[in-house]
């Protein structure tokens, strides 16, 4: 493969601010441009040279719509890219823009980009809070492309149900799969924290950490003041962190664009492969399986076999760890044990090292980066989630060059193909005998729980939703003991189902 096509990471920047407030921030559109130089002094790159990037493509920043966010870092830098793309959020679009754009210099499109995103939902929370007028920079010329969709990650229905956020929805995978393993809930609770534990001891090392603060695996799962139940089984120390001010970029080229920019080959890191895709039961109430992510195995098989290397000779991971299950779903995917001793974040996690919104694994990518730099030889996998397991992107990056070109996309024989994919669509009319598939039960700022929300199959086959009583005393009752496979009567009511003992 020639020179001119093959990609290589350059330079990887971040930024923290944990001081900003409303009077006093970073505005995206800084960050951004802040991030970019920090990725060029990294490479060793001066201002001047950044002028020269032909693609600039940035991650969908909440809060922030600019005509063309690209253009206005464009502007900021002095460049005049050729190429602008943007992305919808979600948790995967970092790695799938980071796949398009080498996918780009692969096909000779591009061969100096780019490729950035951002989080101030910290800030814009609270000024949303107080009633505040964000100034934020507006404008841009022109149009750019977007790279990928922007759907909405749950349905009408399920928000009348309170299934509206990622606490309210990710319990319901944690709980299955609790009960797919035959596990106890104090086993369980012990095999959360004990999985944690060792995301918090690298986010305590880590200069762009959130909360760099080790903590034990009971103090992630022991319910406390601090530490209150969010929704079962999730205390506030499982829980992903969205409000925070962070960004992270990353420049990519072509092998000959490093060479011609004087980059020493020691900087160099690899892009391999990768692949993205989405379940085709998109509507997490519709999923057939709640312990199995067909297209999350389709997206990450189908990055190593790109980048032609089995999950063996992997030395590093980040996978997307937004809540305990996502990380054991991967691992369940792949058929990598959850004590496995490489460990699945170089970040420290969304929890502790910060979710920053659709930008998180631009932050894995750019620590990955430094880790591959430190290695010489040593080969990462990078995983994105978004939604709610429902859209999946992965990479393999390597600070070895590949024998053979790499590529993004799925492979043709599919592991899905022997799994359930269709979707089990609600029966909002069901009534009678009923079995619990899956549930939650989601607790007030008080501790107090308050809904709870169960998902199972009529005696019929029919798929249904619904609350369960809200009383005190049915709930406290209801999540005591386990309730997958419980058996109980469905009845709708001024129009909602009712799923009681």
């Amino acid at each position: 493969m020639q020179e001119s096509n093959i990609p290589v990471i350059i330079g990887a920047g971040q930024l923290v601010d944990h001081e900003a407030d409303v009077d006093r921030h970073i505005e995206p559109l800084d960050m951004l441009t802040r991030v970019a130089a920090s990725a060029g002094q990294d490479a060793g790159l001066d201002a001047k040279c950044l002028q020269k990037l032909d693609t600039i493509a940035l991650v969908g920043i909440a809060g922030w719509h600019p005509d063309n966010s690209p253009d206005l870092v464009a502007s900021k830098l002095g460049a005049h890219p050729a190429r602008q793309f943007v992305t919808g959020t979600g948790g995967q679009v970092g790695i799938t823009l980071l796949n398009f754009v080498a996918s780009e210099i692969v096909k000779g499109e591009s061969e100096f980009a780019l490729v950035a995103g951002c989080n101030n939902l910290k800030v814009l929370m609270k000024a949303i809070g107080s009633g505040t007028q964000l100034s934020w920079t507006r404008g841009g010329t022109g149009v750019p492309l977007l790279v990928g969709g922007d759907e909405p990650g749950s349905s009408d229905l399920e928000g009348q149900y309170g299934l509206k956020q990622p606490p309210d929805i990710y319990p319901l995978f944690e709980n299955a799969m609790r009960a797919k393993l035959g596990l106890s809930f104090e086993q369980h609770r012990q095999r959360m924290g004990n999985l944690f534990t060792r995301f918090t001891e690298v986010a305590a090392d880590n200069t762009y950490a959130w909360f760099p603060t080790r903590r034990s695996a009971d103090e992630l799962t022991t319910v406390t003041k601090t530490n209150r139940m969010i929704s079962f089984p999730y205390p506030k120390y499982l829980n992903a962190v969205l409000n925070t001010e962070q960004a992270a970029g990353v420049i990519l080229c072509s092998v000959e664009k490093a060479r011609a920019l004087g980059i020493p080959e020691e900087k160099w890191v690899y892009w391999w492969g990768g692949a993205h895709s989405q379940e085709k039961a998109w509507w997490t109430s519709e999923r057939p399986n709640f312990t199995e992510c067909p297209s999350m195995k389709d997206t990450h098989i189908s990055a190593l076999a790109n980048a032609g290397i089995e999950v063996p000779e992997l030395d590093h991971f980040d996978f997307y760890s937004c809540f305990p299950v996502a990380v054991q779903m991967a691992c369940e995917m792949l058929g990598i044990a959850v004590d496995d001793e490489r460990g699945f974040t170089v970040t420290g996690g969304l929890p502790y090292a910060g979710g920053p919104a659709s930008a998180y694994t631009l932050h894995s990518i750019a620590e990955m980066v430094h880790k591959l730099r430190e290695n010489p030889g040593d080969k990462g996998l990078v995983t994105g989630n978004g939604w709610y397991l429902t859209k999946h992107s992965a990479a393999v990056l390597s600070s070895a060059p590949k024998e053979s070109a790499p590529r993004d996309g799925l492979i043709a024989e599919l592991p899905s193909m022997q799994m359930q994919t269709a979707a089990e669509v609600v029966d909002a009319a069901a009534e009678g005998s009923a079995t619990i598939e899956s549930y939650t039960v989601a607790y007030d700022r008080e501790g107090k729980p308050v809904r709870g929300i169960v998902l199972g199959r009529t005696d019929a086959g029919s798929r249904f939703l619904a609350n369960t009583p809200d009383s005190l005393e049915f709930l406290e009752a209801f999540v005591a003991q386990e309730q997958i496979g419980a058996r109980g009567q469905l009845k709708v009511r001024e129009g909602m189902s009712l799923f009681s003992a």
